[in-house]
């Protein structure tokens, strides 16, 4: 049987860390993470209170209803609309209450 020579370098800790990519970095592409913008979970935040009411109420993406749907999934809860529903009834009658209820002010305090 023929035997086959087998070399091997060995690096001490410090030199091994400045010869291999212990980073990965050769798996990404380079062009791919160097546009990737750094965007914080704070500047998510930030960005979604002040786009809140502009984001549409229905619809099959970029919904809060689609929002809700995903962070549901995510979590394993189950929506059940007729809740959903109530909540939001109830919340259109708490601001026609206050509308009316505003009104009856400002009418009160011109007199």
């Amino acid at each position: 049987m023929a035997q086959i020579p087998v070399q091997k370098t060995v690096f001490n800790k410090n030199k091994y860390e400045q010869v291999i990519d212990i980073n990965f970095r050769q798996l990404f592409d380079s062009q791919i993470v160097e546009d990737t913008p750094s965007f914080t979970v704070d500047d998510f935040f930030a960005l979604y209170e002040s786009l809140f009411f502009q984001i549409p109420k229905d619809g099959e993406s970029d919904s809060h209803k689609y929002i809700l749907q995903k962070e549901a999934d995510y979590l394993g809860v189950k929506i059940d609309n007729t809740d959903v529903q109530a909540l939001l009834d109830e919340i259109t009658s708490l601001r026609q209450e206050l509308l009316s209820t505003q009104q009856t002010i400002t009418s009160l305090t011109k007199t």
